[in-house]
Formats: structure tokens, sequence, C-alpha cells
């Protein structure tokens, strides 16, 4: 019975691990972000280029660019191919400059930096966002 608890506790434990979600690298729609890494990179692959961009400032130096709203990931490889980074990013607005208006189902986002301007996300009340 005891060896039986044990068997489950090692394949929960490995199944929790595996569960765990990578990295996620959070930038704001239109903003950049720096990622400085601990050796050159020779190639930078962005799963969804119309969600965020990924620029070359230097060969440990990465810039990542917020371009429309939702999840992609990254990858960087260095010179032989090998794997340096595959991390996933989300991109999303920052919520502590915005102003949601709701009438009714339609819903609007004004972005207060400084002065309230409408922003380009607006929907229905219960897509969720």
């Amino acid at each position: 019975m005891l060896r039986c608890a044990m068997i489950l506790l090692i394949i929960s434990a490995g199944a929790a691990a595996a569960a765990e979600p990578g990295r996620l690298l959070r930038v704001y729609m239109n903003q950049a972000r720096v990622l400085k890494l601990d050796r050159p990179v020779a190639k930078v692959i962005v799963g969804n280029a119309d969600v965020a961009d990924a620029t070359v400032a230097d060969p440990t130096t990465i810039v990542l660019t917020g371009r429309a709203f939702g999840t992609t990931n990254l990858v960087l490889l260095d010179s032989r191919g090998e794997a340096i980074a595959d991390e996933r990013i989300l991109v999303s607005i920052d919520e502590g400059n915005t102003v949601r208006v709701y009438r009714q189902t339609e819903r609007t986002v004004l972005s207060c930096t400084p002065a309230c301007e409408q922003h380009a996300e607006t929907g229905s009340a219960g897509s969720g966002n």
C-alpha cells in the first residue's frame, strides 16, 4: 500500500512539473521591452509577427515590441542553431491608464495618457476583455 502511494506521488509530481506553464513575457501594445541575453543570438523567430515584433539591437540584446493584442512565441537561436530561448509572449493593454465605458453590449476603451482618447479595442461586453 505504501509503495503504491509512493508511485502515485512520484507520478503526480511529474505531471505537475510537466503542466507548469513556461515563462511568459508580457509586453504592452505599442510599447517595447528590452531582453538581455547571456550569449549572442544568430536567429530570431516570432510565431505571429502581427502580435509582436523582435529586433536585434546588438548580439545580446533583443527589443520586443507589442503590435496587437494576443499571444505568440519567441524563439532565439545561436550560431549553431541551438535554442537560447523559446518563450511565450502576451501582448496586452496597459490597464493602469485605461477607462472602459459600457453601453448595453457595446464597450469602448479609452486610453488616458494623459488625455482620454478612444482606443482601437472595442467590441461587445461579453467578449471577456
